[in-house]
């Protein structure tokens, strides 16, 4: 059981890695009009990639012994592979409708438009969201205490930090428009949070 929940979380993991790829490779050739990264943010970031890819892998390999190890259930692990299949899909339906406005970063790139179709329609940070979603996936197929929960606590990090100032930048560059997207949409839960 424990063999197959790693599997199911590696498949995630190339799966998301076969989806960023083509978005990193486009964002590579966009402008970028507004660059706002910290060192922060991009501590952050490699946070969310130790946390999110590499723990999960040291533990598999026995970095963490048997240390904060738990059994592992059919419950948890049917819940882990819904959890990862919703943050595959909004995953790919978040950078479908960016498109060419995605960013790794807090940049706002040249010709940058404000994306309000789609899953952008119903809630602000959908991306974010996603990977909320991963985090939770992690946390049921990964039957260790650290590596499981390192995801999920690297992104929180992340979201907590980087949703203001995101936010911030939005609304310096759309103003009014950014305002009344705000009015209408939920950061995270659409209808709720």
């Amino acid at each position: 059981m424990i063999r197959l929940s790693f599997i199911l979380w590696a498949i995630m993991l190339l799966a998301w890695c076969a989806m960023r790829y083509p978005a990193m490779r486009r964002a590579r050739r966009q402008k970028t009009a507004v660059d706002k990264r910290t060192t922060l943010d991009i501590t952050l970031l490699t946070l969310c990639g130790v946390g999110l890819a590499l723990m999960p892998v040291l533990w598999r390999l026995g970095a963490l012994g048997t240390f904060a190890d738990r059994g592992q259930s059919i419950p948890a692990l049917v819940l882990g592979l819904v959890a990862a299949c919703g943050f595959l899909w909004l995953f790919r339906r978040s950078h479908k409708d960016l498109g060419r406005n995605w960013s790794v970063t807090l940049e706002v790139r040249e010709g940058h438009q404000l994306v309000t179709q789609g899953v952008y329609a119903f809630m602000r940070h959908p991306m974010y969201a996603s990977f909320f979603l991963w985090g939770i996936a992690q946390a049921l197929l990964i039957p260790n205490w650290i590596a499981g929960l390192a995801g999920l606590t690297a992104v929180a990090a992340l979201y907590a930090v980087r949703q203001e100032k995101e936010e911030a930048m939005m609304r310096e560059t759309f103003g009014a428009q950014y305002d009344a997207y705000c009015q209408r949409t939920r950061r995270l839960i659409p209808g709720v949070f």
